[in-house]
């Protein structure tokens, strides 16, 4: 038996007649969208620029559902539209009539500044950490072992993958740098060794069970702890000064613990029912992959190096992360690969995934920041503190917190989300007579790593599995809509008696 090369081209899409026509159609719907937005009235109490800038990234939004064109494109475009017409789109008149303003300057600026964000470079060095693992073949040696002693039920395979995060989740502040740079590199290498292989049929033999599985995991781990996703500080933070509630790790741990436990127990199950591998057992493999680690040997040079500096990297993301940007972590140690001959320049210039999801999630970060700056979230905000008038306590509670964890389909990151929306949400809570702010706060607080399921661009991670060749867009946008809503419902049935209870 012999093994699938780890990397290959995308299928071409249809050339006849029906898929022109299919492309065409997908192409025009997102230029639809943007168009019948602008048209309408603009709402009350909103800038003209903040709901034409609105309407241009519905617009994008849509055609990354349709995906008629790469990700990065469609991202690119919206960038460099509202960057052409950004006194009509981005700045308000009183900002262009500033002193020393510079339209062109500014707009540009602005267009480029989702690449200075360093999830971004963090994304970006996980797949070159991916290339790394692969022409070291240590990728293929970590995998081989999962295979020989986990690989006979996919199953099982994906519990281990959900309990290796698990445990790496309380001290890794980054779930970029968790599941992304960590988690996704050695499971990258598991489906080709049963022929599943990325932009294929065959991806559903098993590998986008695997891919699945491990965000949706990480998602979860994000929420069990205060330490596992970056913005849980930042929130914790904002809570305090604007509502007086101190959130302490143990606190956070034990309001997010039932929920937890059961979704970590039952998640790789429920992915296995919903979105099933084909290959569910398979004797042969794991016999085949203990053959194959004979042959592998002995550790190469470069696989030590690799193992070293991977370490490093996992070590400076746990304890030296207010000493040194994760992100920054991520581009040493590739640096170092470079220096010592683990990688050549020409794997990353050639990597075109890397490429690829760098252009897209940038632009996207670049997009969604542009909602907040425009003034479009503070109004939204507004708009929904004038709903919560009069209503009983209990349903404005969960109103607030289904209203703040849907609007993350707005946002390409969590700190923003929680920069944006939090504070409002928090204010309009403390303004209404009843609601119990302690479980509020820890409602909400925990909401934020699990929201990030809902779309391919949700929290760090997620580009990284979308950007695998294993789960189509059509098929992450629908499993993101279902897993979102059943976190949803979880935390909302299970999470918040519990809460109750202990708080």
């Amino acid at each position: 038996m012999k093994a699938i090369p780890t990397s290959t081209e995308p299928e071409s899409a249809s050339t006849g007649p029906e898929g022109k026509l299919h492309r065409l159609i997908f192409m025009f719907v997102p230029v639809l969208v943007a168009v019948l937005l602008l048209l309408i009235p603009v709402p009350s109490g909103l800038q003209p620029y903040a709901w034409h800038f609105f309407a241009i990234f519905a617009g994008v939004i849509v055609g990354l559902i349709c995906e008629a064109l790469p990700g990065a494109v469609i991202g690119l475009t919206g960038v460099v539209v509202i960057a052409l017409g950004a006194q009509w789109l981005l700045f308000s008149p009183a900002e262009m009539s500033a002193p020393k303003f510079d339209l062109a300057t500014q707009s540009f600026t602005w267009a480029v500044s989702g690449f200075a964000n360093s999830t971004v470079w963090l994304i970006f060095g996980a797949f070159m950490f991916v290339a790394g693992y692969d022409k070291t073949h240590f990728g293929r040696r970590l995998a081989l072992i999962l295979v020989k002693y986990l690989g006979r039920r996919s199953l099982t395979l994906g519990y281990a993958i959900t309990f290796a995060d698990l445990l790496l989740a309380p001290f890794t502040p980054s779930n970029t740098a968790r599941s992304g740079g960590t988690i996704y590199p050695i499971i990258a290498h598991l489906p080709p060794l049963y022929g599943s292989i990325p932009h294929d049929p065959s991806a559903r033999k098993i590998g986008s069970y695997l891919m699945w599985v491990a965000i949706t995991s990480t998602c979860i781990t994000s929420s069990m702890f205060l330490s596992a996703l970056a913005p849980n500080l930042l929130a914790i933070a904002l809570v305090k000064d604007i509502v007086g509630i101190t959130i302490s790790w143990g606190d956070w741990f034990i309001a997010f613990l039932p929920l937890g436990v059961l979704l970590i127990l039952t998640m790789p199950l429920l992915v296995y029912w919903i979105y099933p591998p084909e290959i569910k057992i398979n004797d042969e493999v794991p016999r085949w992959a203990s053959e194959e680690l004979g042959k592998l040997g002995r550790l190469s040079r470069n696989e030590i190096l690799l193992l070293v500096f991977v370490f490093c990297a996992l070590a400076m993301w746990i304890f030296a992360a207010q000493w040194i940007e994760p992100a920054l972590a991520a581009l040493l140690v590739v640096t170092l690969m470079l220096w010592t001959g683990v990688l050549e320049w020409s794997d990353i210039s050639n990597n075109k995934a890397a490429w690829n999801t760098f252009v897209w999630f940038a632009t996207l970060i670049a997009l969604a920041d542009g909602l907040s700056s425009t003034g479009f979230i503070g109004w939204l905000g507004d708009e929904v503190g004038t709903l919560m008038v009069g209503i009983p306590p209990l349903q404005a509670s969960i109103l607030l917190l289904v209203a703040f964890y849907l609007l993350h389909y707005l946002f390409a990151s969590t700190t923003a989300h929680a920069t944006a929306l939090l504070p409002a949400m928090l204010t309009i809570a403390s303004t209404i007579p009843g609601i119990n702010m302690q479980v509020f706060c820890l409602m909400i607080v925990t909401s934020m790593g699990i929201m990030g399921i809902i779309t391919p661009y949700g929290t760090g991670p997620s580009p990284i599995y979308y950007g695998s060749g294993y789960l189509p867009t059509a098929d992450y946008w629908r499993l993101g809509a279902i897993f979102g809503a059943f976190f949803l419902i979880a935390l909302l049935v299970i999470g918040y008696p519990w809460m109750t209870m202990m708080f």
